[in-house]
């Protein structure tokens, strides 16, 4: 049997400087700043999503998770926060991906599907040429108060490895990760990168112990 490739670690819901260190001291090749979001946790101000960015050291991707479904809009806001990966939460609806590519050259596109049914293997695989990277996440844009991220919830990961095996592109899978179940996750699915929010959370904060019992979990698997 192969070794699995250790998965990069993006730890999501950066809150401050000061978790934004933490979650990189322990190892994480990407962190998430969560701005205004129609439901769920995480989303700070736009001037500390900046701040922080700012800070990021070279090697380190720091993701912008916006709900804006325009692409004008999406451009404004990473030009006033320079990130330098953008993270689709939604679907688009007025643009499309090549209007970001020209307009943000350089910048990463990882555009998110909600596993919610089969019907979410095809979404994939309609998507994938044309971003960067797919991330596989638990919400549900369908509803009347969107979820797009941040619900503690695990999909179904025979889906997410169905995705992952028929597209041609980078994945990420988040949704419900912990240092109890990450292992298991990154068997069963492969991926090219793990997600965590709540997971590595006490009272709302980012939980050192977690931090370090969840890439022990992810260290246990080959380069």
């Amino acid at each position: 049997m192969r070794p699995i490739n250790r998965p990069r670690v993006k730890v999501c819901c950066i809150a401050s400087v000061a978790e934004a260190w933490l979650a990189i001291e322990h190892g994480a090749s990407a962190i998430g700043l969560v701005s205004a979001m129609p439901s769920g946790p995480g989303p700070i101000e736009e001037e500390l999503i900046a701040e922080i960015a700012k800070l990021v050291p070279p090697g380190v991707a720091s993701f912008l998770l916006t709900c804006k479904q325009d692409v004008q809009a999406i451009i404004d806001q990473q030009r006033r926060l320079r990130v330098n990966t953008i993270q689709i939460c939604d679907r688009l609806v007025d643009g499309t991906y090549s209007d970001l590519r020209q307009a943000l050259p350089g910048v990463a596109l990882v555009q998110v599907i909600h596993v919610t049914g089969p019907e979410s293997v095809d979404e994939a695989q309609m998507i994938a040429p044309y971003v960067n990277a797919i991330l596989l996440d638990s919400g549900n844009p369908s509803l009347r108060i969107k979820e797009l991220g941040g619900t503690g919830r695990v999909h179904d990961w025979s889906l997410s490895r169905k995705i992952r095996e028929t597209i041609d592109v980078p994945l990420f899978l988040a949704g419900g990760l912990t240092p109890e179940n990450v292992a298991e996750a990154i068997r069963t699915v492969e991926p090219f990168g793990v997600d965590v929010c709540s997971g590595l959370r006490t009272e709302g904060r980012l939980d050192s112990k977690k931090l370090g019992a969840f890439f022990d979990e992810v260290h246990a698997f080959s380069d």
